[in-house]
């Protein structure tokens, strides 16, 4: 089985490319939403959490994200303290993951700071989803209602998109310009045909 990385700057569209993907029936590990599931779930990851952050960062037994990443946005030794405790425990939920699906000619990791996070490593060629930043600010204000401020923020903490598309295997274009299915199904007959 190929072990592929897909990544992308907030709002170049990494889920929408993701989805497409699902219905070619490829399996997808979310490394966001399973870092989600992650920081409520686990009890050393949330004790450590509040022992750094205080009580109150949890409301009812889950984490207040919006409070966490009024934190961790403006402060790059908290951010590199949370990343320290999430990226193992997501590292390992993966392994696990890919256990259960062995028989899949491919999967995708999905990870907006793929490279970031080390994660690239785990995977045998990474897809890069880009779009240009105009788009990504749009989509990212549309979609959780944030200021353009708070999306700059959240873009200038990540890897530069043409650091990334430079050290990324394949690049789909998500820039409301190409189509992104022709670009999809190019490369999953690559993957599948095992062509690389």
């Amino acid at each position: 089985m190929i072990k592929i990385g897909i990544t992308g700057g907030i709002g170049s569209g990494k889920s929408t490319i993701c989805k497409i993907f699902e219905t070619l029936e490829i399996p997808i590990y979310y490394a966001d939403i399973s870092a989600a599931v992650i920081v409520n779930k686990n009890l050393q990851v949330k004790s450590q959490l509040t022992a750094k952050f205080g009580e109150d960062l949890y409301e009812f037994g889950m984490l207040d994200r919006k409070k966490l990443s009024s934190i961790i946005f403006n402060n790059s030794e908290a951010l590199a303290f949370v990343n320290s405790l999430i990226h193992p425990a997501v590292k390992l939920d993966y392994e696990n993951w890919l256990g259960n699906n062995k028989l899949a000619p491919y999967t995708l990791k999905e990870a907006a700071i793929l490279f970031e996070s080390g994660a690239h490593t785990q995977v045998d060629k990474i897809i890069c989803v880009y779009a240009p930043q105009d788009i990504k600010i749009q989509r990212v204000i549309n979609r959780e209602s944030i200021t353009h401020n708070e999306v700059m923020r959240r873009i200038l903490s990540q890897m530069p998109d043409e650091e990334k598309m430079k050290r990324s295997d394949f690049v789909i274009y998500n820039d409301n310009v190409q189509l992104v299915l022709p670009q999809v199904l190019k490369i999953h007959n690559l993957l599948t045909n095992n062509i690389l």
